[in-house]
């Protein structure tokens, strides 16, 4: 049997892209590169998440994304790599961008004074730079694109700048062909100039407005600490972070951060946690307990054993999950990917027609306004705003998620997640503690609480039973003074008995009191309750008299009740899923409020009951453990909680690091409102075009061909209702930077608040 090729997954810099039909062609490009298994680009964040064989070259690569027109930069260890690139990008932008807009307003200044033939020259020579130098890059896009019989947005702008460019040399050069037809040979430098120089202004604007979709992963990455002090041969060394290694003891003091993650071998502190999990209490550590790396000690100093160091750490990991889930694509992007192949064709298919009516049937002189208004079509249905609509509003919505204690490991889970309709609960470790507690002392007889206690947890302390050191450790939280039994003997499946203080004592269950022959007075009318509440309830009899009950349970976290009570207000059904016996489950579904129960289920059969609940919800399944695993793979969203096996976490779409239930209304939410801002982007990158085209190609003509453009909108619509063309650029520009800020909205969302 021969074995899996073996594979890795890196992330490159592309730049030159510009819209949805250069993310169609890079992705193409790089797919047919033999080796690679997957590829994914993004336009937003401008990068190439690629899978590929060990045997695929790097050269291989970027000459195939060369070939396509645009560039790929070397792989990127962190997103601070892409961010430096991002910069550079825009600061190559800035000096093009500053030279365009100069020689633009000198050109417009120097065609509205207009001095003769001769100045026609000097236009000429300040339109050059712009066009070949500022606008170098809508040529190289179109040349790939032509070479891969495709057009896009930089086909259109190329071809529209080129076409005014063209004439006005022409116009300079040969003069006398144009007179001879009686044609006025204007020129059009200006337009061609300013063209070239707004839509530059909107590719800054949009390259900065993208920098700020990715600020909240940013501040992910800066929290990563930069040094740790290490305890090796006996001394203390402060080192870089990138040279501890697992085994390495690490000193925190108050105030500093946490290197890296491990297990507290000496001391105790508050740790705060917020940065990583979204929760601003402290939680309090004490040797034996794990700890985050980039989380911050606030109160005492102690001492930790590295465990995961590198990319392994947690913040390491989530920074990866949410930048895979940022490139990925949503289901909804497909619809914008394909209009794209489409649009851009047809476009240039509407200016050519435009053209041809306006020679042939339009106003004096034909040729300018069959010029001008093919110009304009090409340059305002550039289809920036369609490619941005969908990747920017992921960016900020995943980068959101994280901020909160919420990772969503693909772009398609954070569109899936606001469709939920149901929410299947594992019950241990996702509404429970997972671990139980002591619930209630009942003292019989002439015993306090506190003697029933401290009576138990004695006879207790040398049984190696998980219940009975979960006596033990509450009598010592109370302080309590416990003594050593004598004579101690383990009844498996009963109890215990011992000697206490010279006392027989006797501590188990209703069968190891049925057995013994002992009288129970009102215990057993007592202890009722209890068994219905789903508790383990033991019994302590002393010197064979009944002297009182002990019942333990796994209590619900603290915000399971409020993250219930708001899914149900929101309209989705919950629901428990167990292996536990059937009372025991629906007391603890009835202290949270939980609409129905599934109880009793083995593991392998929790993903059929999801399978089952499919065929009439969209489900989510929120889970924890191992067990989960294959539940979580089945569900339309799989939830893990965040404190859970790593084994939950890799099978589901989405984690809670936290591991609080309101991170599952928190996700549904902020899924829906990112549905609802690309939907937005969608309909104005859509709408934008379906308006705006006709009115480029000339059709107010029909309204204002005879009587005229009224005076105030002269200026956008000239004498005849034609738009333009230097308007149409800003206009598209426009389109382009309103759809990214539309998506910028979405760093407000903030969580909703349980009703208290």
């Amino acid at each position: 049997m021969s074995e899996t090729p073996a594979t890795k997954k890196s992330v490159f810099p592309v730049s030159g892209m510009t819209c949805a039909s250069c993310v169609a062609r890079v992705e193409e490009a790089l797919s047919d590169v033999p080796g690679v298994v997957s590829v994914a680009v993004n336009l937003a964040s401008e990068k190439a998440t690629v899978e590929y064989l060990d045997n695929v070259s790097f050269a291989d690569l970027r000459q195939a994304v060369r070939d396509a027109g645009y560039d790929l930069g070397t792989e990127t260890q962190t997103l601070e790599d892409v961010s430096m690139t991002s910069a550079r990008e825009i600061g190559k932008l800035r000096l093009r961008l500053i030279v365009a807009v100069v020689l633009a307003a000198i050109i417009m200044v120097l065609s509205m004074i207009g001095m003769g033939h001769m100045w026609g020259f000097l236009l000429w020579a300040l339109a050059t730079p712009v066009q070949f130098w500022a606008g170098l890059r809508f040529y190289r896009g179109a040349w790939g694109a032509l070479k891969h019989r495709r057009a896009d947005m930089n086909t259109l702008v190329a071809v529209g700048t080129s076409a005014a460019y063209v004439y006005s040399v022409v116009a300079v050069l040969f003069p006398h062909l144009f007179t001879a037809a009686n044609i006025e040979p204007s020129l059009y430098f200006d337009t061609s100039s300013t063209i070239i120089a707004l839509i530059l202004l909107g590719r800054f604007l949009e390259a900065r407005a993208k920098g700020q979709t990715s600020e909240a992963i940013k501040k992910l990455v800066h929290l990563s600490p930069k040094v740790a002090l290490v305890l090796r041969n006996g001394k203390e060394e402060k080192i870089p972070v990138e040279d501890v290694v697992v085994g390495d003891i690490i000193i925190v003091r108050p105030g500093e951060q946490v290197p890296v993650d491990g297990i507290i071998r000496e001391g105790y502190s508050s740790i705060d946690e917020s940065m990583i999990t979204g929760e601003s209490i402290p939680v309090e550590k004490q040797a034996g307990d794990e700890i985050i790396g980039a989380t911050i000690n606030k109160t005492g100093s102690f001492q930790f054993e590295a465990k995961r160091v590198g990319k392994d750490t947690t913040l390491a990991r989530i920074i990866r999950l949410v930048d895979e889930a940022q490139g990925s694509k949503a289901p909804i992007q497909r619809l914008a990917d394909v209009i794209a192949n489409y649009f851009v064709p047809a476009v240039i298919g509407i200016a050519i027609v435009t053209f041809l009516i306006w020679y042939f049937l339009g106003p004096q002189p034909p040729l300018t306004y069959a010029l001008l208004n093919f110009v304009a079509v090409l340059i305002i249905a550039c289809p920036c705003a369609l490619g941005l609509a969908t990747p920017t509003a992921i960016i900020v919505g995943a980068g959101k998620g994280a901020e909160h204690g919420i990772l969503f490991r693909s772009a398609e889970a954070l569109e899936r997640a606001g469709g939920i309709t149901a929410v299947l609960l594992d019950k241990t470790g996702t509404l429970t503690r997972g671990e139980p507690v002591v619930t209630d002392i009942e003292a019989l007889a002439a015993f306090t609480t506190e003697e029933i206690l401290r009576i138990a947890a004695s006879a207790e302390r040398v049984s190696e039973h998980p219940l009975s050191q979960v006596i033990v450790t509450d009598a010592q939280h109370k302080g309590l003074e416990l003594v050593q039994p004598e004579n101690f003997k383990a009844l498996p499946g009963r109890g215990i008995e011992a000697v206490v203080d010279g006392k027989q004592v006797l501590m188990g269950n209703m069968r190891l009191l049925q057995e013994r022959h002992i009288n129970l007075g009102d215990m057993e009318a007592r202890s009722a309750p209890l068994f219905e509440q789903g508790k383990t309830v033991m019994f302590l009899i002393v010197d064979n008299e009944a002297a009182g009950i002990i019942a333990l349970a796994d209590t619900l976290k603290p915000d399971v009740r409020d993250a219930i009570q708001t899914l149900h207000r929101m309209g989705i059904e919950t629901i428990m899923i167990t292996g536990d016996n059937r009372r025991t489950a629906e007391a603890i579904a009835k202290e949270a409020g939980i609409n129905d129960v599934i109880a009793e289920v083995l593991p392998e059969h929790k993903a059929a009951e999801v399978k089952k609940l499919q065929e009439k919800k969209v489900v989510a399944m929120v889970g924890d453990g191992i067990n989960d695993a294959p539940a979580l793979a089945q569900a339309d969203i799989g939830i893990a909680i965040g404190t859970g096996t790593d084994i939950a976490i890799e099978s589901a779409a989405l984690t809670l690091i936290s591991g609080d239930l309101m991170g599952v209304v928190t996700a549904i939410s902020l899924s829906k409102r990112t549905m609802r801002t690309i939907r937005q982007n969608l309909f104005w990158a859509f709408a934008y075009n379906v308006i705006l085209i006709p009115v480029a190609a000339g059709v107010l003509y029909l309204i204002f061909g005879q009587t005229g453009v009224p005076e105030g909108l002269r200026f956008f619509l000239g004498n005849y209702g034609f738009l333009n063309p230097m308007l149409a650029a800003a206009a598209m520009a426009a389109s382009s930077v309103t759809v990214v800020s539309n998506s910028l909205r979405l760093r407000g969302f903030k969580p909703a608040k349980p009703n208290k």
